[in-house]
């Protein structure tokens, strides 16, 4: 095996938020600020940061997650109010990364050079349409070779997360089949994506305590950091 992944695997998809960067409860403090003030006019109970979030928004598509979660609580909100929500958290999140700045899980980072010194194929392949802003913040742009954001699929009309059709055009670019990439996931809908792909293996990053989870989900191994993996 090289750096945890098995033989045939030649290139690596990365998730942005929960596996590269610290960035996950970012967002999660984002949601839950905007769902709360609109189920709060509502008379709703609060949106949950563990629950709500893991299973109905974590990893897919803004607009997406809106309707998901917003359907949980029985509201069929119109086309104008789904935009709305989710404009309203992209605003917060990059105010709140603004404010507040991008930091990479260590971890990953020398998981990162590792991959690239072992000519492995890398990209990241992510629901958010900030990504190219927090790479670069972060200062790991450098050490991905291919991006598939929101930006990348709303232009190419790509179904989000449990879908796996942005890790496949990841694939697609990185100029591997799907049995020799690896996913690297800590969203249950992304990892769905991974196993619903046919991928060659995926990797659950385990960093809100649901590891059964990931693992009915699909993911070929649970580790709670990359650096595990070496």
């Amino acid at each position: 095996m090289t750096l945890g992944l098995p033989d045939g695997v030649t290139a690596c998809l990365f998730d942005l938020d929960g596996v590269l960067t610290k960035t996950a409860e970012v967002h999660a403090r984002a949601w839950k600020q905007t769902f709360d003030a609109f189920l709060k006019e509502r008379g709703e109970p609060p949106f949950d940061l563990h629950g709500d979030y893991d299973e109905y928004v974590d990893g897919k598509p803004r607009l997406d997650g809106v309707r998901d979660f917003l359907a949980s609580r029985g509201i069929t909100p119109s086309d104008d109010e789904v935009t709305r929500i989710a404009d309203a958290k992209n605003d917060l999140v990059l105010k709140l990364i603004h404010d507040d700045g991008v930091e990479a899980y260590d971890g990953s980072v020398r998981y990162l050079h590792a991959a690239r010194d072992a000519g492995l194929r890398r990209a990241v392949v992510s629901s958010s349409h900030n990504c190219h802003d927090v790479l670069v913040a972060a200062g790991i742009d450098d050490l991905l070779e291919e991006r598939v954001d929101g930006v990348v699929a709303e232009e190419q009309h790509l179904k989000g997360k449990p879908a796996p059709d942005t890790f496949l055009q990841g694939a697609k670019l990185l100029g591997v089949a799907p049995e020799q990439a690896a996913v690297f996931e800590d969203a249950l809908a992304g990892v769905a994506a991974g196993h619903a792909g046919a991928f060659g293996f995926v990797v659950g990053v385990d960093r809100a305590g649901q590891r059964d989870a990931l693992l009915e989900h699909g993911a070929s191994v649970v580790v709670d950091d990359l650096a595990d993996l070496l």
